[in-house]
């Protein structure tokens, strides 16, 4: 775990928490608070919370990091590296679903090959019709990934239970938008936390920012990452042809295509929106990835 390194002794360890400019490293059952020194700063590298790093105390008991060892993945909003899963909590009501900020958050995390899990919150809120209409989008997406809901709160510790088991040695991050019950999700799992949770702006719909730093929680044997919310999600490192990978149940029809690197859009004698005609892929769903094609096609290229 120690090597020397000159006089100093380096240790290598994960950051847990990132606050202010400082980074609380776990090695095993220890923290250390260190600084990020300046050397990154002129590389443009920012130390995130799930990077390996190396780092050192000095003889003052000051921490610094030293290296951030190659990340597997990153995620820009919630800053975080190396997941291997993401809770993607998503509000039936107060916020509104959002099919599409679902659909724009499943994008992103296929792109940096992460595992979605999609956690559907305040169920129990819905009314009848509310709820037979978004049955059918809870059935639709459970095809193509881990989905948890609780529409009665008697069977609610069962679900949790259940999402917990799918979660086994996994670093993993909870993200969604701000008010859909992130920290209420967290503190369910593990009632000592007592972390924050916000109320919804009635007038916009959208709830307040309860969390302001990045932290992995050990919630039963699971490192889990508490992470501010964001409302909206860019389409960063995505083409527009590469895009169409990002779906699965687009996947599952592409080879029947006629032409090969279809993108699903104005091409003649295409599956996936043969698939689509006959309600085997879901209408909104497909709306929302011509959508993002067009974001695409709009967005401005950046010169380094």
């Amino acid at each position: 775990m120690r090597k020397e390194v000159g006089y100093f002794l380096t240790t290598k360890g994960r950051i847990k928490q990132s606050l202010s400019g400082y980074y609380d490293v776990l090695v095993e059952d220890k923290e250390y608070r260190t600084r990020a020194r300046g050397n990154f700063r002129k590389k443009k590298m920012t130390p995130v919370v799930g990077d390996w790093v190396d780092f050192k105390i000095d003889d003052n008991g000051d921490g610094y990091i030293l290296k951030i060892y190659p990340r597997k993945n990153q995620l820009v909003r919630p800053p975080i590296a190396n997941i291997d899963t993401a809770i993607v909590v998503s509000a039936c009501v107060e916020p509104d679903f959002s099919p599409n900020l679902l659909d724009r958050q499943l994008v992103m995390l296929e792109s940096n090959n992460v595992r979605p899990v999609l956690f559907f919150s305040k169920a129990d809120l819905l009314n009848q019709e509310q709820r037979e209409k978004f049955e059918s989008y809870f059935n639709y997406y459970s095809k193509y990934y881990s989905c948890y809901i609780s529409f009665e709160n008697e069977n609610r510790q069962n679900v949790l239970n259940n999402l917990m088991s799918d979660l086994t040695n996994e670093i993993v991050v909870v993200m969604g938008q701000t008010g859909a019950g992130k920290s209420t999700l967290l503190n369910d799992l593990k009632p000592d936390l007592s972390l924050e949770t916000g109320k919804i702006s009635k007038a916009l719909s959208r709830g307040k920012h309860t969390t302001r730093k990045v932290t992995l929680l050990d919630i039963n044997g699971v490192m889990i990452a508490d992470t501010p919310g964001f409302s909206s999600f860019e389409l960063l490192n995505i083409t527009k042809d590469t895009l169409p990978l990002m779906y699965p149940d687009f996947v599952k029809y592409q080879d029947n295509c006629k032409f090969r690197g279809c993108l699903h859009l104005k091409e003649p004698k295409c599956a996936v929106k043969d698939a689509v005609n006959k309600g085997e892929i879901l209408e909104n769903r497909y709306i929302n990835y011509v959508q993002f094609q067009d974001m695409l096609a709009n967005k401005k290229v950046r010169y380094k």
